[in-house]
């Protein structure tokens, strides 16, 4: 039974402007009528309930004269938290306001009463007064003269429906405050590292591109990187090294200026970004930083011994530059102080920025790289969790330059994106998985597309024609595309997905949970399997939260019929885990690393490639 005394009677606004009428609800409402006829005729008009019936209710009634009385009634009913059920209003109540307007105006008030339209005549149509006062199923009907059986048994019964709309409505606020709680504490894990919950690299750029906004004077970027980290994990074991991880986080942040944004940026590598009044002052609160960080450790009864090294950035010293430009110089900075042998710090200047001889090379080098032979593409198995069987392979590119070597994907794909390059190069990865794909005619082949790749008007039929060429079924080809993908234009996305969808290709929405989508919104976007980021795996080992979001990523993708892909495990553990969350595949060094196309014809299919992958 409900604990506020108002919800154990149904309250019930009458407005009629005729003293006999108002008497006559009167002793309507006051005549005794057993419970049993009110609740067959709610349950033949609203469902029948396998529910415990409630403890019998008894009327409580307002009267209001006219249509002006009635709708202060309900606003004050509103305020004082004792709400009506159920409103009968008389169509004609001179010189008032009509009931057109009067139910219009309670509606407006109060959209969860049920009003009833009581009348002989009117001067409203039916469709007239439910265009105001809808909707249809809250607005009813009784025609003058009534019955008093039927006046108490449709209050009894659109009381009931009200209790019954209230309390589901009270379940669902329950359901969206702990879906809201499970999103922020996805946000949570998406923009912090699992290890120490400092900010990880994504949220750590967002964090200096706002300072540049709004500070800029003043700002230091400092990059601080642990020397010779490898041989804490080789030495001691990667328990020892992840506790040593937050030994140094720990004194970082009792070391930081006060206004400081700590990050884990991956590995041993931290950011701090803070304010200095001075260069000079920056200087020396990034030289404390590595004070702080160096020494020796205590660790699991082990001493460790470790020194750190710190790359510098005066933000104001490079008006116009923005935070990915930032981060490329302190790099640098990074890289020419674990060279050094003196100064563990070192501040970024202008002789060692060869990135932008860097850039040229490589887009040019990228221009031929086709022409020349040198792109080839590897593949990464994907796995089903139970027989561990290879049911497909995700494409990664690969480049060898003749000038500069293998380089790595994270420089030249990102070069390509910003010119017309990633085009040509887009291409040639359908045309060459494409063609690959047809040894494995048992096998789907995930392609990873850029958000310009995507954005191309004649997207979905440059593969149906690629796919037409080879011969392929578009049913084995899965398009990766990225959330940012997605929301730069939302209307464009629908329609490419559906044709996509249409001609038979397979989506994946790929890095689930680092961008703009949430558990909502993945019902508008029409894809076949959602890819966990591994940033949500990686933290699994650690902490609580990484398990639940996945438990309810997993959960959400089975009730949306969904595949779902867990990406980076590297671990045993991680994949005892992740097949009892319920992700139903899974991709990672454990189950085989990126190959050429023959090397995974010598892999017996359903067993582990951990060891193919060290």
């Amino acid at each position: 039974m409900s604990n506020k005394p108002w919800q154990d009677r149904m309250r019930i606004l009458v407005i009629d402007d005729e003293p006999a009428l108002r008497e006559a609800y009167a002793r309507v409402f006051r005549e005794e009528d057993a419970a049993t006829p009110g609740a067959e005729l709610a349950a033949e008009l609203f469902g029948a309930s396998d529910a415990t019936p409630e403890p019998a209710q008894h009327f409580a009634v307002t009267f209001a004269a006219q249509g002006e009385e009635g709708i202060g009634q309900v606003e004050s009913a509103l305020l004082d938290g004792t709400p009506f059920k159920v409103a009968f209003i008389d169509v004609r109540m001179p010189p008032g306001i009509d009931g057109r307007e009067t139910a219009r105006r309670i509606r407006a008030a109060d959209p969860d009463i049920n009003i009833v339209i009581v009348s002989g005549y009117s001067d409203h149509s039916v469709l007239d007064i439910a265009r105001v006062a809808g909707p249809a199923d809250k607005l009813f009907y009784i025609a003058k003269p009534f019955a008093p059986e039927e006046v108490r048994h449709m209050a009894r019964a659109l009381a009931a429906r009200w209790d019954h709309d209230t309390q589901q409505i009270g379940l669902l606020r329950e359901k969206l405050v702990e879906l809201a709680a499970s999103e922020a504490r996805a946000r949570q894990i998406a923009s912090h590292d699992a290890l120490t919950g400092a900010l990880n690299r994504n949220a750590f750029q967002e964090e200096l591109t706002l300072r540049l906004e709004r500070e800029g004077a003043g700002l230091i970027l400092a990059l601080i990187d642990l020397d010779r980290f490898k041989l804490v994990n080789d030495s001691f074991g990667h328990g020892a090294g992840d506790e040593l991880l937050m030994r140094v986080h720990d004194a970082l942040l009792r070391q930081a200026p006060r206004d400081a944004a700590l990050a884990r940026l991956g590995g041993d590598e931290f950011g701090v970004l803070f304010t200095a009044a001075t260069l000079d002052e920056g200087l020396d609160a990034c030289r404390r930083l590595v004070e702080a960080t160096t020494g020796t450790f205590s660790v699991y009864g082990h001493s460790i011994q470790i020194s750190a090294s710190c790359g510098v950035v005066d933000c104001a010293s490079h008006p116009g530059r923005d935070a990915t430009d930032l981060m490329r110089y302190a790099d640098l900075a990074l890289f020419a102080a674990k060279r050094g042998e003196s100064e563990p710090v070192r501040r970024f200047d202008q002789t060692l920025d060869a990135s932008h001889q860097l850039r040229q090379q490589i887009e040019a080098g990228l221009g031929q790289a086709i022409e020349l032979g040198e792109l080839a593409l590897h593949y990464q198995p994907i796995v089903e969790r139970e027989g561990l069987t290879i049911t497909g392979y995700e494409a990664l590119l690969r480049w060898t330059s003749r000038e500069h070597g293998p380089v790595s994907p994270a420089v030249f794909i990102p070069i390509a994106e910003e010119s017309a390059l990633i085009h040509d190069l887009g291409d040639w990865v359908v045309r060459q998985a494409f063609a690959d794909a047809r040894d494995w005619p048992d096998k789907l082949v995930s392609i990873n597309f850029s958000p310009r790749q995507f954005s191309r008007p004649d997207f979905a039929a440059r593969l149906a024609a690629q796919a037409a060429r080879f011969g392929i079924d578009p049913a084995r080809i899965q398009i990766e595309i990225t959330e940012t993908a997605l929301f730069q234009s939302t209307d464009h996305a629908r329609e490419v997905l559906a044709e996509l969808r249409d001609q038979g290709f397979k989506v994946a929405l790929d890095d689930f949970g680092t961008g703009y989508s949430t558990m909502f919104n993945l019902k508008n976007f029409a894809v076949d399997c959602i890819k966990v980021d591994r940033s949500f795996v990686s933290g699994i080992g650690h902490d609580n939260q990484s398990t639940a979001i996945i438990n309810a990523i997993a959960y959400l993708a089975r009730g949306l019929g969904l595949t779902i892909v867990a990406e980076g495990v590297e671990s045993e553990e991680q994949y005892r885990m992740l097949r009892l969350a319920g992700c139903s595949h899974m991709q990672g060094f454990l189950f085989g690393k990126a190959e050429p196309p023959g090397h995974f014809d010598s892999v017996p299919l359903g067993r582990p490639a951990s060891s193919s992958a060290a």
